[in-house]
């Protein structure tokens, strides 16, 4: 379920839904039975989740061959992103999104641990 969930977000990201995207990653969804639990930070959140919902759960019944799937989405706006970036992490991503930034780092000799 999870590896479909995550294919989906990821197709949801290549068409410019960043936010989808991101709410769909915030954290991993529970799975009890047919029934999968997400939790998002607000109410605006679920809105926006609530919107794609619909494409989600034909996804996941497709793919799952699972017809009695439900999600359901509860707020808790205690949590917090469960991702952490060091400067690595953070340089990894800026080089994915534009691969002139090595260039950048060996012309003025910046340093990742300095």
């Amino acid at each position: 379920m999870l590896l479909h969930w995550n294919k989906y977000a990821q197709r949801l990201g290549d068409k410019g839904y960043k936010i989808m995207e991101s709410l769909l990653l915030i954290n991993d969804p529970k799975l009890n039975g047919t029934s999968i639990t997400i939790e998002l930070p607000n109410e605006g959140s679920k809105l926006d989740f609530e919107k794609e919902l619909n494409g989600l759960l034909g996804h996941l019944k497709g793919h799952l061959h699972n017809h009695d799937i439900t999600i359901e989405v509860i707020v808790n706006e205690s949590i917090e992103t469960k991702r952490s970036f060091n400067d690595q992490d953070r340089y990894n991503r800026l080089h994915e999104i534009n691969p002139n930034i090595e260039l950048l780092r060996t012309t003025f000799g910046l340093d990742l641990d300095a």
